[in-house]
């Protein structure tokens, strides 16, 4: 058959990501991977400088998502369908443009892990992300913010005379707009992605780019690269160099062979061809290869410990089966971002398709003979003379404009074409995709005025780029405006402006002051001034609940600012006074796991610890539980010396 391009829906038991957390992301990020300076010594000179290039504090301008829950129910997703008489690819437009499924119809197998529900967890950069399928990271080291977004999808004409999917949208936390093009050719057993960054500014621009899939995991699984080290990163925050395949006695490519996550980042021999492959103990599964530019190939397993087993039962459901990931990015590590000079670009093709190779030599204990075997047989069904083809073929289309629509993605991209008067021939951002949230940074671009507060629901999101920071400095300094400012100047690093920005709002307004109050209450918590910190999230808190209409943003902003003001109050030993903001939260936040959590916290610090094991007891989900976190165990370490209950294990890391 002729590769065929469709709509169609997915039906998921999926749970609701929820609304956006109203209040601006101002905290650094709980960011697991990263390392100290210290341990920088002795790392390779690109690596090292590319560690401490341009690190992220926060992900402003992007909302965090916080607000989902554990209660999933059957829910439609669009969804693309590209499909041959090999592939079939089944893409989620509205939630990153993700791979959910790759069947190849011969063997009536997934090459990928689809995940059976749609369960979001606390993995992204913002919050809200899901497992299984292929996904696309770009921003920062992390899952993307657009784990859970809207991208824009349409058809475009494929180099081969067919149809492709292009998916494109705006990176915000590094203001880049980037393109993803599903391109299946009619006779191919392999899907190819031809990816694109530009950097239209005038500075250059941080990148980071790693595509991630998860497939499918057992005990017979080996992960195989082109490479006899690794770089090793685990949950204790180090990154060292180990051979491959056997470390510490134990062959790391069979990822249930470890006992905690962790990430292996292979060392792809210069001028080596890029690919990782994932077979099982058949010699059978995906592989993946890519042209040069895409350096890095990554093993991410779960390992069979305790704690990772729970989190795979969180991330999907009791016995579905487990997963691993296996990845491609721009650096050697993900640790790493990569400056992108203005005016330029990063573009390469990947992929994806079936293999199968000897089982006995690739599951032998001759580890170059098991790499060998698997590029001779990758060699065969997709030459890499062949990919390399692919790529040039598909740079000819890669900038022509899409035709049919199939999907959406937001306005931010249509409002920094507008301001910058950028030309991006392939990936349209039409003025028609402007909406609510970009309606007041209209006003202030064409007018040079930001509209006041409409009274009806929390401030919207903060612009932050210096582009948007020179245009607030000039407006005119109304209560709101100095809000955005203040959060605009926080973000540049200039905390000290931020701060007047907003002392300066509170002098000027007699209503709405909460969301002053609750920036000014982070900046003192970040200064180390706990007092002052409980002292204005109390206020802000009092604020918000005077203040407070109906709806899902009000209810959001409320767990999100009881939360905070109950933690400071905790930290500053004022107890009496967080029972007081726990009795005006909404009844049904209160039921939530993440408050049932704090609750506990709460007991404790009020000399009821029965109470508080009374809680852990019945039993609670703290949805939200950040990756790598580890409260849950403190918590019931401050209640007991027995053992935690597997329920409550997420520990990814050994003890000491």
């Amino acid at each position: 058959m002729a590769t065929t391009v469709r709509r169609a829906v997915l039906t998921l038991p999926a749970a609701a990501t929820g609304p956006e957390n109203p209040l601006p992301a101002l905290r650094p990020l709980d960011e697991t991977h990263v390392i100290d300076d210290r341990d920088r010594v002795g790392l390779p000179r690109d690596m090292a400088r590319r560690l401490g290039h341009a690190p992220l504090a926060t992900v402003l301008p992007v909302r965090t998502l916080d607000g989902y829950g554990r209660e999933r129910t059957p829910t439609d997703l669009d969804a693309i369908v590209i499909e041959n008489d090999h592939l079939r690819v089944t893409v989620l437009p509205g939630l990153g443009g993700r791979i959910h499924s790759l069947v190849h119809k011969p063997a009536g197998r997934d090459l990928v892990y689809a995940n059976p529900v749609l369960q979001p967890a606390d993995f992204a950069l913002n919050g809200a992300w899901f497992s299984g399928g292929i996904e696309w990271n770009i921003g920062a080291t992390g899952h993307t913010t657009l784990s859970c977004a809207p991208v824009h999808a349409a058809r475009v004409p494929a180099p081969d005379g067919g149809e492709m999917v292009r998916l494109w949208e705006w990176e915000r936390l590094r203001d880049l707009p980037f393109q993803v093009d599903l391109w299946l050719p009619d006779d191919s057993a392999f899907l190819h992605v031809g990816v694109r960054i530009r950097n239209p500014h005038e500075q250059p621009a941080p990148v980071y780019w790693w595509s991630n899939t998860a497939v499918p995991e057992d005990e017979g699984t080996r992960v195989l690269a082109p490479a006899d080290e690794a770089w090793h990163f685990g949950y204790e925050r180090t990154l060292t160099r180990v051979p491959v395949p056997e470390t510490g006695g134990t062959d790391r490519t069979y990822p249930l062979r470890s006992d905690y996550p962790a990430d292996y980042f292979y060392e792809v021999p210069d001028g080596a061809r890029r690919w990782i492959a994932s077979l099982d103990e058949h010699g059978q599964g995906l592989v993946q290869t890519s042209t040069d530019l895409l350096r890095g190939r990554k093993l991410f397993l779960w390992g069979r410990g305790a704690g990772g087993r729970r989190w795979q039962e969180w991330l999907t459901e009791p016995g579905t089966g487990g997963y691993a990931e296996i990845q491609a990015g721009l650096a050697r590590t993900q640790l790493e971002h990569i400056p992108l000079e203005p005016g330029g670009e990063f573009s390469w093709l990947e992929s994806y398709g079936p293999l199968a190779a000897d089982p006995a030599t690739v599951h032998g204990t001759d580890w170059a003979a098991a790499r060998t075997e698997t590029e001779r047989q990758l060699a065969a069904v997709l030459p890499r003379a062949d990919v390399d083809a692919a790529y040039a073929a598909w740079r000819l289309c890669a900038d022509t404009e899409p035709g049919e629509r199939l999907a959406t993605g937001s306005g931010w991209g249509a409002l920094e074409v507008r301001r910058g008067r950028y030309k991006l021939p392939g990936t349209p951002f039409a003025d028609s995709t402007l909406g609510e949230q970009q309606a007041p940074w209209l006003e202030l671009l064409d007018q040079g005025t930001l509209p006041g507060p409409s009274g009806a629901a929390p401030p919207g999101p903060t612009l932050v780029s210096w582009h948007w920071r020179d245009m607030l400095e000039t407006a005119p300094a109304e209560p709101l405006t100095e809000y955005h400012l203040g959060v605009a100047q926080w973000h540049a690093g200039d905390r000290a402006q931020a701060v007047r920005s907003w002392e300066r709002g509170l002098a000027t307004t007699a209503s709405s002051r909460w969301p002053l109050l609750r920036c000014l209450a982070v900046a003192a918590q970040e200064s180390g001034q706990r007092e002052r910190a409980a002292d204005l999230c109390t206020e802000a808190f009092d604020g918000l609940c005077a203040d407070r209409g109906d709806g899902e943003a009000w209810a959001a902003a409320t767990a999100a600012l009881g939360r905070e003001a109950i933690e400071a109050l905790l930290t500053a030993g004022r107890t009496a006074a967080a029972r007081t903001v726990w009795a005006g939260l909404l009844p049904e936040i209160r039921e939530r796991g993440r408050f049932r959590l704090l609750k506990a916290r709460l007991l404790i610090a009020e000399g009821r610890p029965e109470a508080a094991r009374a809680l852990f007891d019945a039993g609670f989900e703290v949805a939200d539980l950040r990756e790598g976190a580890e409260i849950l165990e403190e918590v019931w370490e401050q209640l007991t010396d027995e053992p935690l209950p597997d329920m409550y294990n997420y520990r990814m890391r050994p003890r000491g």
